[in-house]
């Protein structure tokens, strides 16, 4: 608010009240060149930056609060909101106001901005919060402070001209790009300390006299936030390290270069609340170096939170282990029925960093034979039921096959369970008219494919389209043409089996989320149950006999082929699903022979490591 004291607003023509704020509003965009005051505005301008450069990136809205009047001088009151580093300075300083001729002009002075007199100038610290942990299940930590050794040339150690050499031999040494990392050495001030690579401390490091022999070459000891290990669910918890320019452009004053954020996966998507708050002091810096700075703010950082996920660290592990080999795109997700906990979500290598587990769009082939049965189930088919399985179909002239390898002893009418045990492909497809488009769909979201669930993660739940017609028609039956799951979808799919109702997956358990809606024809114990002794069937005396050996629970599975692309013959997709007690599995590999040769060792592993 505005307020005229001492004598009255005028009516008409100039008054002290429109240039303050006029100063107000250049103040708050760093621009005071054009606004009227008694000295010029090149250096008046010059000036600001001059006082405020040492706040580095910063905002602030500054207003009138209040004016007073006293003839030919005013006196501003100015309200000062000023972002650093995400915290808010707020303060209040005086604007002297003089009348000249027929207009009010703004007597420039350093304390106009802040607290500060002539010869001096604003400067800020920040001290970084403690970075919070990423925890899994029963809190057990999994991305905490870990040992690393931070490699690189230290400028003030070589010359300008042995730097450059220095940079080639570390670079080489530490597998780098040697022309790119000479350059940011050579770009670099004569202070510098240029970070080459961070490596965990222990076992890979190069050895001390290798790092000794290149002039410069230092390592400095610092902690920084890790896995236990580099491969250890990477895509999802993802990194941390320096913030980039475009992070700091878009934080607007709340990250500034050099602070640790994160990166990618769960780091970056959760990073203001594993970051926390940096702490800051404001000092007014004077000219005279023998004079100490004056505190003008200070605010203290405040730690981050954790971030508490489902992951157990033995199943994760044992899962990241078993697809380190894997040359193609990968994926294993194990989920606990009882609670729909996420318990593992391995992307495996050969998805170059990418989220193969959660974010894979990818068709499910015949593990979508459990969404096909129970659609059947719905429509009056029971387990025992005869289905047609023959050699091939032909469906608007195109003709459907079994695997290679289909036992011929599984040909002809037999039971459905049976079917589904041998995954017959022909059985399916010819008895589609048992499961019109629009129930398969009903039935895939009954068993968790295709809703929409929000885990605090980008993830793909699958989608069923709930028209087809013709070939297309045909190759939903058994999970192709425009059906697609992710492996954490088939995981869902496995989980309501076992679990005899609908699991909604769950990975940040602290995450306040809105429940998805209930299907309108919800899975009932009935169906899950006839669908569990098919998939027993699988295990007992169909493509997944190789999994009855294994302890404990009984286990239950599906196989999966899915062709896909250009190719003659066509490349196929490898899956399998497959549960024992309270937990349900998903394996994905990305190109592979067939579902049991080549997904189906991987869940044997699994389910064997998983006591």
């Amino acid at each position: 608010m505005v307020l005229c004291v001492l004598t009255a607003c005028s009516g008409g023509g100039p008054n002290p009240e429109d240039a303050a704020d006029v100063l107000a509003q250049a103040l708050t965009t760093g621009d005071v060149s054009k606004i009227r005051a008694t000295g010029s505005g090149p250096q008046n301008q010059a000036e600001l930056v001059r006082t405020t450069e040492g706040l580095g990136t910063s905002t602030q809205k500054v207003t009138v609060k209040t004016v007073n009047t006293d003839g030919g001088t005013a006196t501003a009151t100015l309200s000062t909101r000023r972002r650093i580093a995400g915290t808010t300075w707020a303060y209040e300083t005086k604007a002297s106001l003089v009348k000249v001729a027929d207009e009010w002009r703004v007597e420039w002075k350093p304390s106009v901005v802040a607290d500060i007199a002539d010869g001096e100038r604003l400067a800020v610290r920040t001290k970084a919060p403690e970075r919070q942990d990423i925890l899994g299940a029963d809190d057990e930590r999994l991305v905490t402070n870990r040992p690393v050794v931070r490699l690189g040339i230290d400028k003030t150690q070589v010359s300008a001209r042995a730097a450059r050499t220095s940079a080639v031999a570390l670079a080489t040494l530490l597998d780098i790009d040697p022309d790119a990392y000479r350059a940011r050495v050579e770009a670099a001030g004569p202070q510098a300390f240029v970070e080459g690579l961070v490596l965990r401390d222990g076992p890979g490091l190069p050895a001390d006299e290798a790092i000794a022999a290149i002039a410069g070459a230092v390592g400095i000891n610092t902690q920084t936030p890790l896995a236990p290990t580099r491969a250890f669910a990477q895509p999802l918890l993802g990194t941390v390290g320096d913030a980039t320019a475009e992070i700091v452009k878009d934080s607007k004053g709340a990250i500034r270069a050099g602070d640790q954020v994160g990166l990618s996966g769960l780091q970056k998507r959760y990073d203001a609340q594993l970051r926390g708050k940096a702490g800051i002091e404001v000092t007014a810096v004077s000219d005279d170096k023998d004079a100490e700075p004056r505190q003008l703010f200070a605010a203290s950082p405040k730690a981050g939170q954790v971030l508490r996920t489902t992951i157990d660290p033995t199943l994760q592990a044992a899962a990241d282990d078993i697809l380190a080999d894997v040359k193609p795109a990968s994926a294993i997700v194990a989920i606990r029925p009882s609670t729909g906990a996420i318990v593992a979500l391995a992307s495996g290598p050969g998805g170059d960093g990418s989220d193969t587990a959660t974010s894979g769009r990818f068709a499910p082939g015949s593990t979508f034979k459990i969404v096909t049965a129970l659609t059947f189930l719905r429509s009056g088919v029971t387990p025992q039921s005869k289905v047609p399985c023959t050699q091939t179909v032909t469906v608007d002239g195109r003709t459907f096959k079994n695997y290679s390898d289909y036992p011929s002893s599984a040909l002809g009418n037999i039971p459905l369970t049976a079917a589904i045990a041998s995954s017959c492909n022909t059985a399916m497809i010819a008895t589609r008219g048992k499961a019109p488009q629009d129930r398969l769909a009903d039935a895939a979201v009954a068993l968790g494919l295709g809703r929409d669930v929000d885990l605090g993660i980008p993830a793909f739940l699958g989608s069923v389209p709930s028209k087809a017609e013709g070939t297309e028609r045909a190759a939903s039956m058994i999970g192709q043409g425009r059906i697609e799951a992710s492996p954490l979808a088939m995981a869902v799919v496995a989980a309501s089996v076992q679990d005899r109702r609908l699991v909604t997956p769950v990975l940040l358990p602290d995450l306040e989320v809105k429940a998805p809606p209930t299907p309108d024809k919800p899975l009932n114990a009935q169906e899950a149950i006839s669908l569990a002794d098919m998939m027993r069937a699988v295990v007992t005396d169909g493509s997944g006999r190789f999994l009855l050996d294994i302890p404990g629970a009984p286990v239950t599975a599906k196989t999966g082929t899915a062709e896909y692309g250009d190719d003659v013959p066509p490349r196929t997709h490898a899956w399998m699903i497959g549960t024992r007690g309270n937990l349900a599995v998903a394996v994905f590999v990305g190109d592979g022979a067939s579902g049991s040769a080549t997904a189906g060792p991987l869940l044997s592993r699994f389910l064997r490591a998983a006591r």
